[in-house]
């Protein structure tokens, strides 16, 4: 018997050390680390020609126009659909937070964009911005169905952008679809709409192929696609965003091909234009990343669910493009797209933090998806309830650039604080600027640029006008007053010297009591 006992005692040893090995190795795991673990450095200087700026999009500040999101403004709007889910930044399906608690004219005219684009230009010029990206709306261009060219009137709307940019040296960073598209876009052709239509690349290429036509020589960074999974994800799976569907992730393999091959043709569109023009355009999409980190770094379950939903959610669309076959994680979905292979010339990264999974034994195809981890007090987290993770960032950069060898812009990044004293923006900036550096200098990721989201207040999507990200505050209710936020300061001195110094580094980088 003690000889039967001692060989099940090794048996249970060994077992115990494998499942630890395993776990220990396996999937993805959870840090403690605020900062990566690099000594702080006198200055932080970046690289010459670094491209400094914000960000926008075109349904977030312009006035209305005939979209499927302004369709669905409307009606969110007129029938109350306005609440949102228990937890803070959970939105409901078919519902816009707050939406008819703004009234019409705000909501018609978003952030009042149209008539003083030029008051923004000439606030980030003073703050130093040298870069903006924003998106032409293909719904402004080509209102209603049928049209062989643009509205002439949208034609001008954009010059005057152009023209406004170039007054104050501003280099434009320009979006093709950010999200929202033409209404008729979704009437139902031979039993499919919006993007699954047949003619849906050809539609998007008659778009693509004016705006080359009237804004090509003004432009040659060019994003075909913003945040395309997200799109997807909250699109056809959440039916949080237009058209309001709710799949499987087994049904949305059709739209993210389609999506591909309307990248792909926008991209050879657009490199077509610069052969024939001797412009030297850069192509590519921006993708919405996060650090997926296992709420539990004991349970495997946790660990490998992670790895899965980063990549479905930040590799496959790039890895789809990098190699011409797109492989869906945790489907058996696999199509050879050939002609998309090698269609872009950077990364365009969006970062906002960290979210946290939690592998669910009695439904293991569907884990918890959780914005913070409702254990941890020294969390700094954003009004949407996003935990801010600025070692992350350098851990997607770096892995970014270790994998597909490409430039990289930072298209995207930034927090939700409504507080004009924006100590948790403040740090924001400063901490993921320490950590874009340190992957450039420790991580050798050739990164090019950095836009802040965003720079003014604008409409957040499901969020409505609640979430306030901008750099500049919005007062919606007193004719649409712009005010700086302090944070825009801070990230002027850090644009205007193109480094942080060692006093803002060790006022702002570090997570202190006051930032959560």
């Amino acid at each position: 018997m003690i000889v039967k006992f001692k060989v099940l005692l090794v048996a249970l040893t060994a077992l115990v050390f494998v499942v630890a090995m395993v776990t220990s190795n396996s999937g993805n795991q959870r840090t403690k680390l605020w900062l990566s673990e690099f000594p702080d450095e006198d200055r932080y200087e970046f690289p010459k020609g670094f491209l400094w700026g914000a960000a926008s999009a075109a349904q977030h500040i312009e006035t209305q126009q005939n979209s499927d999101w302004t369709k669905f403004e409307i009606d969110a709007a007129k029938n109350g659909r306005s609440g949102t889910g228990v937890e803070i930044g959970v939105a409901l399906p078919g519902h816009i937070k707050d939406i008819d608690k703004f009234d019409e004219n705000i909501r018609l005219h978003k952030t009042n964009y149209d008539e003083v684009f030029n008051t923004d230009f000439a606030i980030a010029s003073d703050m130093g911005h040298n870069a903006y990206r924003f998106s032409i709306s293909w719904a402004r261009l080509f209102p209603e169905d049928g049209m062989s060219s643009p509205d002439p009137a949208g034609v001008d709307y954009y010059n005057n952008i152009f023209d406004g940019l170039e007054q104050y040296n501003i280099q434009p960073l320009v979006s093709l679809f950010h999200f929202s598209t033409p209404a008729w876009f979704w009437d139902e052709k031979n039993g499919r709409k919006g993007w699954e239509r047949e003619d849906a690349v050809e539609l998007f290429d008659v778009f693509v192929s004016s705006v080359l036509e009237n804004f090509g020589n003004r432009v040659t960074h060019w994003c075909t696609l913003n945040e395309p999974m997200t799109y997807v994800f909250n699109g056809y799976m959440q039916g949080i965003f237009p058209p309001l569907e709710q799949r499987s992730i087994f049904d949305i393999g059709p739209v993210v091909k389609n999506l591909l091959l309307a990248h792909a043709s926008a991209y050879k569109l657009i490199h077509k234009h610069g052969d024939e023009n001797g412009f030297d355009h850069q192509v590519g999409i921006a993708k919405h990343t996060r650090a997926f980190e296992p709420l539990r770094n004991w349970s495997i379950l946790d660990r490998l669910s992670a790895k899965q939903i980063e990549n479905a959610f930040v590799w496959d669309f790039f890895d789809a493009i990098d190699t011409g076959t797109l492989k869906i994680s945790n489907t058996d979905y696999e199509v050879d797209i050939p002609e998309i292979t090698g269609t872009q010339d950077y990364l365009g990264i969006n970062y906002y933090g960290r979210y946290f999974v939690k592998s669910i034994l009695s439904d293991l195809s569907n884990p918890e998806i959780l914005f913070n981890d409702p254990q941890d007090e020294s969390q700094m987290i954003s009004d949407l309830g996003w935990s801010i993770y600025p070692h992350g960032f350098f851990k997607i950069l770096t892995t970014s650039y270790d994998k597909y060898s490409k430039p990289i812009y930072v298209l995207e990044s930034g927090i939700a604080d409504r507080n004009h004293d924006d100590i948790r923006r403040q740090k924001f900036i400063v901490s993921h600027l320490r950590e874009l550096w340190n992957a450039i200098n420790y991580g050798g990721a050739d990164i090019r640029g950095y836009m802040h989201w965003s720079l003014t207040d604008n409409f957040e999507w499901a969020e409505g006008f609640t979430a306030r990200f901008g750099l500049i505050s919005i007062d919606y209710e007193n004719d649409f007053e712009r005010k700086p936020r302090l944070s825009s300061e801070i990230y002027a001195k850090i644009i205007r010297s193109n480094s942080i110094s060692s006093d803002i580094n060790k006022k702002y980088s570090y997570l202190r009591k006051e930032a959560k």
